[in-house]
């Protein structure tokens, strides 16, 4: 696919995230710590005989490819943001990718479930102080990942928060409006670092309590409850990223209601509305009303010109 050049005239369809150059980087940075730790964590593993530390290992491995899909889209969403065969521009590359590791994800954690059932039936020697000193480095460098892949999209959205709302109503505002900013891409790859240190905390309490009390079983019983973990989460991000991409909003959304307050005023109706999420922070909407004096859309823009979120516009408006 080449890109295209802008449109002469009009305006731009670039629906990237606030903080989209800096995911971006820090993405590519963690891709590098997690692939050193991923080796780490699976030769250990092997070597010691701990099924938690292995199962750590290749959880990471997932979080790295799951990384890479999340890194790749960055680039491609930026290199094209402007290529006009992208109707709506390439916000929602993010989710895409974002699905797409939530699906690599499931099938990984199938793969630790069953291997650690195995374990159970044919168990192996553990050389636990090996294993525990590895398990705390990848949580050592799970938590700097966290740290540097953490959301501050929020913090910028909440600048945008609306002060012509009720007091009592403001912390649910700023939930939605959270919400509405909210880059599924980095989400994916910040929870998969999450999961990952959940993992390694998993493995640490299994081979100090098997080297403790000598409970082998412990080891692929952890294993389990890490696949267990591993397979919710990613249900988690495949319902969130996919219902984007097929336009769907929570019930719990209220961006529509706050157009049609804003909209329906003087008799004017709206008797179509239809609003979708074209990228992080960024919502499209075609608004359908009837006016018994109806105006140039310049009007009704201006109407919800204190809803930033809505970044593409589009009215059709019929005498009443």
């Amino acid at each position: 696919m080449t890109d295209t050049p802008s449109r002469p005239f009009g305006h731009e369809h670039v629906f990237l995230g606030t903080q989209h150059a800096r995911n971006e980087r820090r993405t590519w940075a963690v891709i590098a710590l997690t692939t050193v730790m991923m080796v780490a964590e699976i030769v250990a593993g092997s070597v010691y005989g701990s099924m938690a530390l292995v199962a750590d290992g290749w959880h990471m491995a997932t979080h790295a490819a799951a990384l890479l899909i999340a890194a790749l889209a960055y680039v491609f969403s930026r290199r094209h943001a402007r290529n006009r065969r992208f109707t709506f521009g390439t916000g929602k590359l993010g989710d895409l990718a974002g699905f797409a590791s939530a699906i690599v994800l499931a099938l990984i954690a199938l793969l630790i479930g069953w291997e650690s059932l195995l374990r159970f039936s044919a168990p192996v020697t553990i050389n636990f102080n090996q294993a525990i000193v590895v398990a705390v480095i990848g949580l050592t460098v799970n938590l700097v990942c966290a740290w540097l892949l953490r959301d501050d999209d929020h913090r910028h959205g909440s600048s945008h928060a609306h002060h012509d709302h009720p007091h009592e109503n403001a912390a649910h505002q700023h939930q939605h409006t959270d919400e509405r900013h909210r880059d599924n891409n980095l989400r994916a790859a910040y929870l998969h670092v999450l999961a990952d240190a959940l993992t390694s905390v998993l493995a640490i309490f299994a081979l100090v309590a098997g080297s403790v009390f000598g409970w082998l079983w412990l080891d692929p019983a952890i294993g389990i409850l890490g696949s267990l973990v591993i397979a919710r989460w990613s249900w988690g991000l495949m319902r969130d990223a996919g219902a984007v991409l097929v336009d769907y909003l929570p019930e719990v959304e209220e961006l529509p209601e706050q157009i049609r307050s804003a909209i329906e005023v003087g008799g004017d109706e709206i008797y179509d509305l239809h609003v979708w999420q074209v990228g992080p922070g960024h919502h499209g909407a075609i608004v359908s009303l009837r006016s018994a004096s109806p105006r140039a859309p310049t009007y009704y823009r201006e109407l919800l010109s204190h809803l930033p979120e809505l970044s593409h516009l589009t009215f059709e408006v019929e005498q009443a």
